[in-house]
């Protein structure tokens, strides 16, 4: 397997309160990410542990690694992929946040093969969660032929959820980057940098890449950020 190099983000997941305050299998996850990046000239620049929990569906763990990530311009290291894979709502969310995003338990993964698999990936969730509808729809009827009263329903297929995410993720994108940012230049203004000038040296002390990932910032790019903020 060749070595990793550049900026990670690791993502990991627990499954209890109990779990991630006793960090029971944390550390196995790091191990496993650390055996992906295989020694190369790579650098963890940030973790995030998500406590999951079959009430919530909220992800903020995930967001804010996504986050850091555009920030940094930085590859999303995710630990463990096998229960993902039913859940549209993660797998779309990965696809729309347009970071490059690698599987400690798939290695062979990434780039555009790994674009690749998660279409695939929410392709077959999509397809089990519309048969499920389907399903669903098929007992309703019956049960109304059988005379029994039901409610209207007015539910959304999964497809179309994902139409309207995309074209939300899409509008979004561009001050997407700039909310990334934010955060960062409220840092530097506090520290003292009130001029687009003084903001713009330290976004590049700091290593932050500009809105197209090559460069230096400029006063002029500031701005623009500002004014989207």
């Amino acid at each position: 397997m060749a070595q990793n190099n550049g900026k990670f983000v690791a993502y990991y997941r627990v499954s209890t309160g109990r779990q991630g305050k006793s960090g029971l299998g944390l550390d196995a996850q790091r191990e496993a990410v650390k055996a992906y990046l295989n020694g190369g000239d790579w650098q963890i620049i940030d973790e995030h542990t998500e406590v999951e929990s079959g009430k919530r569906s909220d992800r903020p763990a995930l967001e804010q690694a996504l986050a850091a990530a555009r920030l940094h311009r930085a590859s999303l290291v995710v630990s463990k992929v096998d229960r993902l894979t039913r859940s549209v709502a993660f797998l779309s969310r990965l696809l729309e946040a347009g970071v490059d995003v690698r599987f400690a338990d798939l290695p062979a993964i990434e780039g555009a093969t790994g674009r690749f698999l998660l279409q695939q990936m929410v392709a077959v969730a999509e397809l089990e969660a519309g048969m499920i509808s389907a399903r669903t729809k098929a007992a309703l009827a019956a049960a109304k032929k059988r005379g029994k009263k039901l409610g209207g329903n007015r539910g959304v297929t999964p497809g179309r959820k994902m139409q309207e995410a995309s074209r939300k993720a899409l509008h979004a994108r561009s001050a997407a980057r700039a909310a990334d940012i934010g955060p960062t230049i409220r840092q530097l203004q506090a520290a003292g940098a009130t001029s687009l000038r003084a903001i713009a040296d330290g976004l590049n002390s700091l290593g932050i890449p500009t809105a197209r990932g090559n460069g230096a910032w400029s006063a002029v790019q500031v701005a623009r950020v500002l004014e989207r903020i």
